[in-house]
């Protein structure tokens, strides 16, 4: 089943029981997605879906850290209630110690050996982790392997 039909039968089953916050985020999500179709000009892939969901939770995020910052609890509050609901759509994310492994075969593979290397390894790494961890975490867990 692809995300837009995934989206579109969870968005009705968000209407029956009146979940105004789930309901809303998947309407912005199916937008989302829809409009990337239209401007790639075909359905999408699962990594371009996977690409979409993360563009829009790395925005909720950002807004979340931005609140928080900010001292506006109640907008945070409603920002994670909606991070929660676009989680549930995005794939398994790699633990630390997952990401800490392919981050060492990755610098294997392109014989790293300082941190000059940065940009090469990144490189390499990133289509290996796209969508499945956190880019912060992979940049951190680079840089601490290559110091």
């Amino acid at each position: 089943m692809s995300l837009l039909a995934t989206l579109t039968a969870d968005m009705k089953t968000a209407m029956k029981p009146k979940d105004k916050v789930t309901l809303s985020v998947v309407r912005m999500l199916k937008s989302s997605v829809s409009n990337e179709e239209i401007k790639l000009g075909h359905e999408l892939s699962s990594d371009e879906e996977v690409a979409v969901l993360s563009r829009e939770l790395k925005q909720r995020v950002e807004e979340f850290d931005s609140y928080k910052d900010a001292g506006r609890d109640e907008l945070a509050a409603d920002i994670e209630a909606q991070i929660v609901v676009v989680k549930q759509y995005m794939p398994a994310q790699l633990s630390a110690e997952e990401v800490t492994t392919i981050v060492k075969e990755t610098i294997a593979e392109v014989g790293a050996t300082s941190k000059a290397d940065l940009g090469k390894v990144m490189g390499a790494l990133m289509p290996k982790v796209k969508g499945k961890a956190d880019g912060k975490l992979v940049n951190k867990t680079v840089q601490d392997l290559l110091a």
